[in-house]
């Protein structure tokens, strides 16, 4: 048999939104390191955003990616909107909706790719299971949903979907896990409900987490999906993050960062969805700047469908705010490398959304978190983090989310998180759980036995 008869071939849907890009473009990554060749589908938009934003390892690595990039039909894709009653970012319903054209174009490509391989393994956002639906009927393939979620978030969703059922595990009370109101539209929620449909041809599910982590809830999912495979191959992104990419630059943040003291910086950030209002940004400011703590705060509005075009909004300071702060903080206007920044030895804590991707890069790199949730799956997540994992505190409560955060909790908050026994407490915490994940990492331990467990089962 020749080697390219005898070949496994892995091909990446991701979702349209950074979040779920990054992940998927750090797992090709680690699958690539297997001496298995990736293939990455998706808008060229979108693709080129992907390997734009790359953070955390040397971009030239994805010079071997195959990358396919497919064409849709044009798509709206208006402004945030920041007095939306609902934080989610419906003005990217547009680019999710046109999602569904990928549908022929990656068809034909598995179809290719089947009659050259033994053995194509498609890899697909949970969120584009209806754009791989044909899988089935295309000879030597077979497709894993990968979930950018957390282990706990989506149990209790698929729960709660199926009326509760008795379990047989510890776990956190119905109490104390927030309800999914306010935490979607209906149109995405609708979306949801759509990619579900066609979750029941897959193989088994991927997870960005670590048993270290998540064990409870991994093996909860396990015992409810009993009929899957499951993996949790987490951590994705690098633990060891290089000083220089190839090309010898850093962010001028990280050069402010080595003039630091260790953990005596704040990284403030809410994500690549975020958009707050002009009311609540004030009142941050202000906030940050009573508590006389150093801060980085990553000042930018949410992504629209199309990054590379159309007008962004600049969120208005108060007057003369940076010079008033320039020797305490740094505002970064731009994208910055959250990796890279959550690395570094200056910070001492993260005022997050809790999406999923900050949440592991958080734990991984041993930094304590304030969580402030705004749409999603955030609101579990902050749960997760400040009750289960005891990894941070709360600064905004899911149940009070239509108000603004006064400054002065701002204030207080920080100080919390930042210089108080409180905070030293869960910065040691935090390490600790950082050292038991990269523990896992190491030869022979449970993270190597996920991944060694996987690429068996996909070159069997």
């Amino acid at each position: 048999m020749t080697n390219q008869e005898n070949s496994v071939i892995v091909v990446m849907v991701p979702f349209p939104a950074q979040g779920h890009l990054n992940q998927l473009l750090h797992l090709s990554r680690i699958i690539l390191s297997y001496g298995i060749p990736v293939h990455y589908v998706g808008t060229s938009t979108h693709n080129r955003q992907a390997k734009v934003r790359v953070h955390g390892w040397d971009p030239v690595a994805v010079a071997s990616f195959h990358f396919h990039d497919c064409q849709v039909p044009p798509f709206a894709s208006p402004p945030p909107n920041p007095n939306a009653a609902i934080k989610f970012p419906s003005h990217l319903q547009p680019c999710f909706d046109a999602s569904y054209y990928l549908r022929k174009p990656v068809t034909e490509l598995l179809c290719m790719l089947s009659s050259q391989a033994r053995k194509v393994v498609i890899i697909h956002d949970s969120m584009m299971a209806s754009v791989v639906q044909d899988v089935g009927s295309i000879p030597n393939t077979e497709s894993y949903a990968f979930h950018t979620v957390s282990a706990f978030s989506l149990f209790f969703y698929l729960w709660e979907s199926t009326g509760k059922p008795q379990v047989n595990a510890e776990m956190l009370g119905e109490n104390d896990v927030p309800s999914l109101e306010g935490c979607f539209t209906e149109d995405f929620l609708e979306f949801i409900a759509l990619q579900h449909r066609y979750l029941n041809v897959t193989s088994g599910s991927i997870y960005n987490t670590s048993k270290v982590i998540e064990g409870t809830y991994v093996e909860l999912l396990r015992q409810h999906m009993k009929e899957k495979q499951h993996w949790a191959l987490g951590p994705f992104n690098p633990l060891k993050v290089p000083e220089k990419n190839s090309c010898g630059s850093r962010h001028y943040c990280l050069e402010w960062l080595d003039k630091q003291e260790m953990n005596s910086v704040l990284y403030v950030s809410f994500g690549t969805t975020t958009t707050m209002g002009d009311e609540q940004i004030q009142e941050l400011a202000i906030g940050l700047r009573r508590s006389n703590q150093k801060f980085i705060w990553v000042l930018r509005d949410a992504d629209t469908g199309d990054v590379f075009n159309g007008e962004v909004r600049r969120p208005e300071l108060p007057k003369g705010y940076q010079d008033s702060v320039k020797d305490k903080g740094l505002v970064v206007r731009d994208w910055a490398p959250q990796l890279e920044i959550l690395a570094h030895p200056a910070i001492g804590g993260f005022v997050s959304h809790c999406g999923w991707n900050s949440c592991m890069e958080s734990i991984t790199m041993g930094v304590p978190i304030g969580a402030w949730p705004v749409h999603s799956d955030q609101p579990r997540n902050a749960v997760l983090i400040t009750k289960l994992l005891k990894l941070g505190i709360t600064i905004k409560d899911w149940a009070r989310r239509d108000e603004v955060v006064t400054a002065a909790v701002v204030e207080d908050a920080v100080k919390r998180l930042m210089a108080s026994k409180e905070g030293d407490e869960i910065r040691k915490r935090a390490a600790e759980v950082s050292g038991a994940v990269r523990q896992s990492v190491a030869e022979g331990e449970v993270y190597r036995k996920e991944w060694d467990s996987f690429i068996t089962h996909i070159i069997r």
